[in-house]
């Protein structure tokens, strides 16, 4: 980017930063081991969040996926459930797959979903690191970028909320067409744009105006550090208002550092694993875990050990949301619930004593 002489943004406090909580409702196991039917991991994740919204949790999102491994395949119609039982947190999708959906019909459910939810409404747009929707609605994965990069132009438009005129080659034109419901927001409907490293997929989030939620699954956050300046270096130089930066990692936690990683470790293991043998990858090893979970972007252990990690990206990126992964392949239910616990008693009120030391 090149220089500017704009004057430099006063600081902010990174005690007030947003902590919020994500799944994608991973299909659990009982206590007895047995596999949990998709239709109780769905009423599950209604009860985590329900929790969640009671200890002053700031946000839950939910993931889309269209797999045998995970419930949730319609976020909003849950988000909705979640809404008619929560009055607080912001409720969105990590993410929702823009590539494979028509962004006016996104539009419309989402700004349904902030009408019910009485403005509480958000969504995480992202290409979708898994790719089974595309084959499932029709789409070529040939143009995974170009699918991406036309439908979220549309998606920016729309949030003007007036009058769209638009043509594009995926969907049909838009000649001054209206799209109901309005929000009640002056933007439309909160949005931002989920990015996994690249410096184009962030550059592109600050020229359509909706901010960066960075996806942090391995290694140093410190790596990152390189994408968060040239995410505010981009909005100096387009002349954008301060746009916030959100951050997604995966961890568990529980009352001890030991407890928490052997109760993770071998449902990390098998989800890693199947994912893995898709994908070409290796089987990892607990050595690769604790590693990852040491110095990596594993937030995992006491509450103590998990805050710390939290403060520590959060004052590395000046971030201002993190959102804890907290459901990790087949944990049972019980887990999650304690995790959620912990998060919203512990974690959350020490991370912000942390930050505002």
């Amino acid at each position: 980017m090149t220089e500017t002489n704009a004057a430099p943004a006063p600081a902010k406090s990174l005690s007030a930063v947003q902590l919020g909580l994500d799944t994608f409702g991973d299909v659990t196991v009982d206590a007895d081991g047995s596999r949990t039917p998709h239709a109780q991991v769905i009423r599950n994740v209604v009860e985590q969040a329900v929790l969640a919204d009671q200890l002053g949790v700031d946000a839950f999102t939910l993931g889309e996926h269209h797999r045998d491994d995970f419930a949730i395949s319609s976020p909003e119609i849950i988000l909705a459930t979640i809404a008619g039982r929560t009055e607080r947190m912001m409720l969105g999708t990590g993410v929702t797959v823009l590539s494979s959906d028509d962004p006016v019909r996104v539009y419309e459910r989402f700004a349904t979903l902030d009408a019910v939810s009485s403005g509480r409404a958000e969504v995480i747009l992202g290409r979708g690191s898994f790719t089974e929707s595309f084959p499932l609605f029709g789409y070529n994965l040939a143009d995974y970028d170009e699918l991406f990069s036309e439908k979220l132009e549309l998606f920016g438009r729309l949030r003007s909320e007036g009058p769209v005129t638009w043509s594009g080659k995926h969907r049909s034109a838009l000649v001054d067409q209206e799209i109901y419901p309005k929000t009640e927001h002056p933007h439309g409907v909160n949005a931002w744009i989920g990015v996994g490293g690249s410096p184009h997929s962030v550059l592109r989030t600050v020229q359509v105006g909706i901010p960066m939620m960075l996806a942090i699954i391995g290694g140093d956050p410190a790596r990152f550090l390189p994408f968060a300046n040239l995410y505010r270096e981009a909005q100096q130089e387009l002349g954008r208002d301060a746009m916030p930066l959100g951050v997604h990692s995966p961890g568990h936690i529980a009352a001890t550092d030991a407890e928490a990683r052997d109760q993770l470790w071998p449902h990390f293991e098998a989800n890693r694993n199947r994912i893995g043998a898709e994908r070409g990858w290796p089987s990892t090893t607990r050595a690769e875990f604790e590693h990852e979970a040491n110095s990596g972007s594993l937030y995992v252990g006491s509450p103590e050990t998990v805050a710390a990690k939290i403060a520590r990206t959060v004052r590395l990126l000046e971030a201002d949301r993190f959102d804890l992964k907290y459901a990790s392949g087949t944990m049972p239910h019980a887990t999650l619930m304690e995790s959620v616990r912990l998060f919203g008693t512990e974690v959350m009120p020490r991370v912000r004593e942390l930050l505002a030391d």
